[in-house]
């Protein structure tokens, strides 16, 4: 397996939705996380339906009993980030025994504003050497667990004072990741890899529930032994067995080296075989089509205030907005989109 080509895209689903344009605050990024979210289970259940708790994933995997996978569930971990202003400042910073701050939604200070705002940890948990042989004879079940905590950070004035507080603020999470397989066919297996979010619920609106989900969540199934068949475009030998598939809140395709079929990525966004970040790309959001363009141009045309408030969201916003900032005329005629192939249209010569 290519990690670091399968890495690349991984990575790209990992953050989709993690901040839209505008790229700040607003009502669009107001309800984030579209794509992927597993929540508490008691939430779930209270959705009606309406949010998911689990995934999974079934790919067809070419071998023998000796054959072994490797499953890596991915996800991000979100923090919750207020803003406090204490009036009048603070002299020096006591720490935990600070005292209660006023809460704000943003807090300007020596040309620098601090936006509350949600932030994120990538989260993996990873089961490997798992041969077939032993999958068929039971499920492979691995339970996780991350802590939750919380921590403040003085924000100082320009005479030194402390003018306000940064509360970081962060649940605990725990799943757990289920793989499996069964006999599909002469030297075909069905690989099942389930996650699921165990976190306890007691109740709270989406907001709460967010903050205790697995968030982005997707798998990464490699093979040692052998070879993963295309859902997408089957031999034919295999197109029942592959229609056979139930896939749930994500979609197994190839990536890595086109050609190669040792890598799978289960993604909760449709992607073909083979994805892949465009070479025009100075980023990982660029796939080739105008839209890019388009969005790059409205980064560019913000007003002085619109940035500083970008810059303010994280390091990821402050990153896209000096990126694109930066590009030179080379770069931006290259982001005015790119012909893949070609072919003819039907009709007689080739020609519609």
């Amino acid at each position: 397996m290519n990690r670091a080509l399968v890495g690349r895209i991984a990575d790209a689903v990992l953050y989709e939705g993690y901040i839209l344009y505008p790229y700040r605050p607003s009502v669009k990024n107001r309800q984030r996380w579209t794509f992927g979210g597993l929540y508490p289970e008691d939430y779930a259940a209270a959705s009606g339906g309406a949010d998911a708790a689990a995934n999974q994933a079934e790919c067809l995997v070419r071998g023998d009993e000796n054959t072994t996978v490797e499953v890596v569930a991915r996800f991000l971990h979100l923090t919750a980030r207020t803003v406090g202003a204490f009036d009048p400042p603070l002299t020096d910073w006591p720490g935990d025994a600070a005292p209660p701050a006023r809460p704000v939604e943003a807090l300007r200070t020596g040309g620098r504003l601090f936006q509350a705002w949600q932030e994120a940890e990538e989260r993996e948990v990873a089961l490997s050497d798992l041969k077939l042989s032993d999958l068929r004879a039971g499920p492979r079940r691995e339970r996780f667990a991350f802590p939750g905590g919380r921590r403040r950070e003085p924000v100082r004035g320009d005479a030194g004072d402390i003018v306000g507080v940064l509360t970081r603020e962060q649940q605990a999470v725990a799943g757990e990741v289920e793989v499996a397989a069964a006999v599909a066919g002469e030297g075909l297996y069905r690989v099942t890899a389930r996650v699921s979010n165990r976190t306890p619920w007691t109740g709270g609106g989406r907001d709460d529930a967010l903050l205790r989900s697995l968030v982005s969540a997707h798998t990464v199934l490699g093979v040692s032994g052998g070879e993963f068949v295309s859902l997408t475009d089957p031999p034919d030998e295999c197109r029942a067995a592959a229609a056979a598939c139930r896939n749930v809140g994500v979609w197994p395709v190839l990536v890595g080296e086109e050609g190669r079929a040792d890598a799978v990525l289960a993604s909760p966004i449709i992607l073909p075989d083979y994805p892949d970040v465009a070479p025009e790309s100075p980023g990982d959001f660029f796939d080739g089509a105008e839209i890019d363009e388009m969005l790059t141009l409205r980064i560019l045309t913000l007003t002085d205030e619109e940035k500083q408030t970008m810059a303010a969201v994280d390091e990821r916003a402050r990153a896209l907005l000096a990126r694109t900032e930066s590009l030179g005329r080379d770069q931006m005629l290259g982001l005015h989109g790119t012909i893949r192939s070609l072919r003819p249209l039907p009709g007689e010569g080739g020609r519609g």
